[in-house]
């Protein structure tokens, strides 16, 4: 019966098979990353837009009381990050929530996650990359030099394109097919370069912290509603789009394939990049919000610069814009790394085109990456960066419900199973995970609901199609 609702599930192999790659020679991928190279993939992921642009975007709904808006998204996200350490543990597999949806619910749950999650990469990408080309123009601007405006903004804002966010996704796509290893070391150099830029912030700005700017502490309320002047208000709707900061630990569960000792790295990667990422996160924000009234920095794309500006620390926004400039592409590498992930086991599991899952003399699946590099540079220079991040949420928190109920599902059915990693108190962490979700859902505004309900329409019509066509195929052999 559950299997005509939800779809056949895949089954579970041993590890050593895991690790010897069962699969065709031109759909297996290398075995070279290790802990540090993990670590380095999930803050690569996690810290980004989510502090350098979102953090003025979260102050616009919630005021000051964004800070309580990170840590809500934050401890969603950890009780998320828990369910992910011991299922990739236990599944050691590529895909991430899509494989353990696939081996916990079915199939049909399966292509639901995973086209989730495709959004989620994509648009998490495209936001970082037009994050990225706001403090190219801020940082080009503070020298002197100003770039064509029509090549600076997509139609939305009386522009053609966003020129450089189209170039930096498209390079960075092509950097990774070079292989894992070498994007991963790349990524490692990147952040350490990105938290330096990060303290120095903080040092800087501490001297000049009040806390009179934290009052009204919650001038909009706590719960998610419409003000007056027709935008999205309160805590809980700023916290379901800083949601958007905090995930991107998710990346590190996509590289199973492709790590050396996936049984103990993979929960050193997950745990490791999120308490990283929380303990920063809290500190740039504290001190942001600190240093100058929310006001004056909620409409600027590059909240951090403008406000070490305003202290007339001009050389250190140079190079805390320059320090985003090389640093931030590497959560567009993360995720481009994540998506194509996805995109290449579901291709290999016959969800989509097998050409899809094929790889190069470098073990990486360099045709659906530079496909991926081409999808998210065309979105992110025709669209609007709020609308982006809200997308990318609905898609990751339907991931993250996945991972919650498959913790449950797979500690009831395969309890009897060796986790490396055992999340604490998995019922409850499972069942934390999936309400805190669900009610970040129902938080993201009307319209973005919508566009994710019409996203999964679509991707239900091309699986039902596919899988018609497929079917086809086979009877004219």
């Amino acid at each position: 019966m559950l299997k005509k609702y939800f779809g056949s599930r895949k089954k579970f192999r041993s590890l050593s098979s895991q690790q010897s790659h069962p699969h065709k020679k031109d759909q297996a991928l290398s075995r070279n990353l290790s802990w540090p190279h993990l670590i380095a993939l999930g803050v690569g992921a996690i810290v980004g837009t989510g502090i350098y642009t979102l953090v003025g975007v979260g102050a616009d709904r919630a005021g000051p009381a964004v800070v309580i808006a990170f840590i809500i998204a934050g401890l969603i996200c950890a009780t998320a990050a828990l369910g992910y350490a011991e299922l990739s543990t236990l599944i050691p597999e590529a895909g991430g929530a899509y494989t353990y949806a696939y081996m916990a619910i079915g199939r049909h749950m399966a292509w639901i996650v995973g086209w989730s999650l495709i959004l989620e990469y994509s648009l998490a990408s495209s936001t970082v990359a037009v994050g990225w080309s706001a403090y190219l123009v801020g940082w080009l601007h503070s020298f002197g030099i100003n770039l064509p405006a029509a090549l600076l903004a997509g139609p939305h804002d009386g522009g053609i394109i966003n020129l450089p966010a189209v170039i930096v996704a498209l390079s960075i796509a092509l950097l990774l097919t070079a292989g894992a290893k070498e994007s991963a070391t790349l990524t490692l150099a990147l952040v350490i370069l990105k938290l330096s830029a990060l303290v120095l912030f903080v040092v800087l700005t501490m001297p000049a912290f009040h806390f009179e700017y934290y009052h009204p502490f919650m001038p909009y309320g706590f719960v998610s509603h419409i003000s007056p002047d027709g935008k999205v208000r309160g805590v809980m709707a700023a916290a379901a789009i800083l949601f958007f900061a905090f995930y991107g630990f998710d990346t590190v569960a996509t590289a199973a394939e492709e790590t050396k000792n996936p049984k103990r790295d993979l929960t050193i990667g997950i745990i490791g990049s999120m308490t990283i990422s929380v303990l920063i996160y809290i500190g740039v924000a504290a001190c942001l919000l600190g240093a100058a009234p929310f006001s004056e920095f909620i409409k600027s794309g590059e909240p951090l610069a403008l406000i070490l500006r305003n202290l007339h620390h001009e050389t250190a926004a140079k190079w805390i814009a320059a320090a985003a400039l090389v640093a931030l592409p590497s959560v567009i590498m993360a995720m481009i790394y994540g998506q194509s992930r996805v995109f290449f086991v579901m291709a290999r599991d016959h969800l989509l085109p097998p050409f899809l899952a094929k790889v190069n003399k470098h073990g990486t699946p360099s045709q659906v990456t530079l496909f991926t590099g081409i999808v998210i540079a065309l979105i992110a220079g025709f669209f609007r960066l709020d609308e982006l991040a809200e997308l990318a949420n609905a898609g990751t928190l339907v991931a993250f419900i996945a991972v919650g109920l498959s913790l449950i599902i797979l500690r009831v059915r395969e309890g009897e199973r060796t986790r490396r990693f055992s999340c604490p108190f998995p019922f409850v962490i499972g069942s934390v995970t999936v309400i805190g979700c669900l009610y970040l859902f129902t938080s993201l505004p009307l319209h973005t609901t919508i566009r994710f309900l019409l996203w999964n329409a679509i991707g239900l019509v091309f699986y039902g199609s596919y899988n018609l066509y497929k079917r086809k195929k086979q009877k004219s052999l």
